[in-house]
């Protein structure tokens, strides 16, 4: 029960490694929210964390519209209490070349998977100064802000973003003792990959590049998410958590 009492947010949590954060986080003790624009996944994952004798809250919301965000984090604060972790882990992805790409498929990623986490964390944050109690911000990057991704250069960019928005807020908010930091999954077996996997020879090729040997589970990213959202993690802020089985270090 590393984090009983608190309360979680956790966004993109409809399926993925968003529910198994928000499972993992209700097993150790905290009461969770959860937000995705597929209200089907969201409310499935509630159920789960119900399950777990913690409490559920499951809203949707679009993490790019602020005005959804506000309401959410009212909600949020009404119904379960006061935000202490907030895990930043929506996000998109799409596959084009770069001289193909359109602007409105650059626009969508970016939008998504940087803004945001811009977004959220700042509605969430001004909470946590108000309160004067610190709090703990994860944004969920990836392996693509240091490897270079082919016919994925918008989703690059934005998880390289995401990287460094995680230490300029990280220093702004130190004196508030918010931490924040990233976690920066490699390939991790959830739905997002499935399609790009879909055969035993693409699967085999993609366990090829990982020193490890296997592809991850979404456990890995969300004991890495718990353990940076526990007070263990109390003096570690501005730092990214690469989850990736050695692949950038191989």
């Amino acid at each position: 029960m590393r984090i009983e009492g608190k309360v979680a947010f956790v966004t993109g949590a409809g399926s993925g490694n968003g529910r198994e954060i928000a499972l993992v986080l209700a097993r150790e003790g905290a009461d969770v929210a959860v937000a995705d624009i597929n209200p089907r996944g969201i409310e499935e994952t509630a159920k789960m964390i119900d399950e777990t004798g913690r409490k559920a809250l499951a809203m949707e919301m679009d993490v790019t519209n602020s005005i959804q965000i506000d309401r959410a984090v009212k909600k949020i604060t009404e119904g379960l209490g006061a935000i202490d972790i907030l895990v930043n882990n929506a996000g998109v992805i799409s596959h084009m070349p770069f001289l193909e790409m359109p602007e409105d498929a650059w626009d969508k990623v970016v939008d998504v998977n940087l803004k945001g986490v811009f977004l959220c964390s700042q509605a969430v944050a001004r909470r946590m100064v108000e309160r004067k109690k610190g709090g703990k911000i994860i944004n969920i990057s990836s392996i693509a802000f240091w490897l270079a991704y082919p016919t994925a250069c918008h989703y690059a960019a934005s998880k390289g973003g995401v990287v460094q928005l995680t230490k300029s807020m990280a220093v702004e908010l130190a004196p508030y003792k918010i931490n924040v930091n990233a976690v920066a999954p490699g390939t991790i077996d959830t739905p997002m990959i499935e399609k790009g996997l879909s055969t035993p020879q693409a699967r085999a090729a993609e366990v090829a590049r990982i020193p490890w040997g296997s592809i991850g589970k979404p456990k890995d990213v969300a004991y890495s998410v718990l353990f940076l959202a526990s007070d263990e993690a109390e003096y570690i802020t501005g730092t990214t958590l690469v989850v990736d089985g050695g692949w950038i270090t191989g």
